[in-house]
């Protein structure tokens, strides 16, 4: 009979887990849930929030990125094989020329995005295309050009992995992301 000393290792931590997970059981019920300060006295004494908490403010920081995103947008669409902007793209790119209007400090970056049709390098010229158009929009509404980069992914980063219409109206789009500058 031999003696093997990794297994009666793992052996020995296996029992010195089980051990421990043993010692932390409790047999003891866990208390009802009571009343809250200032109730009348209860049967339990279940956790109570101190007084005057109130619920968390889940508000975006003014002037950050969630700021923008949330409250602004980040995303206008396309139409197929163009680059004018959509009247209903006017609306959020006022929003956002104003919001970067607000926060001079802000620097973004406009991505001009395809859907998976057509070649490579028409989706590149395509992408391109869009960007600028947001660009152009952007400065037209006071923005600073000097504020404002733009880069074309093409078909490259599509938003929707799908295939279709939908997901295609979707992959159509110019993203405004911000890269420096917001709280």
């Amino acid at each position: 009979m031999s003696f093997d000393v990794k297994r009666a290792g793992k052996l020995a931590l296996v029992l010195a887990a089980a051990a421990s997970l043993a010692a932390c059981a409790s047999t003891k019920p866990l208390p009802e849930p009571g009343p809250g300060p200032g109730s009348p006295p209860g049967p339990g004494t279940g956790y109570q929030p101190a007084p005057g908490g109130g619920p968390v403010d889940s508000r975006a920081l003014p002037g950050s990125t969630q700021d923008f995103v949330i409250n602004v947008g980040d995303f206008v669409y396309f139409d197929l094989d163009s680059y004018d902007i959509r009247s209903d793209a006017m609306s959020v790119l006022d929003a956002q020329a104003a919001w970067l209007n607000r926060y001079p400090a802000v620097q973004i970056r406009v991505e001009g995005n395809c859907d998976e049709r057509g070649t490579r390098e028409y989706n590149l010229a395509l992408g391109a295309r869009r960007a600028n158009a947001v660009r152009d929009y952007l400065v037209r509404r006071g923005v600073s050009s000097g504020r404002i980069s733009t880069l074309s992914w093409g078909k490259e980063r599509p938003i929707d992995p799908g295939t279709g219409e939908a997901a295609w109206s979707r992959n159509r789009n110019g993203h405004t992301v911000i890269i420096a500058g917001a709280r």
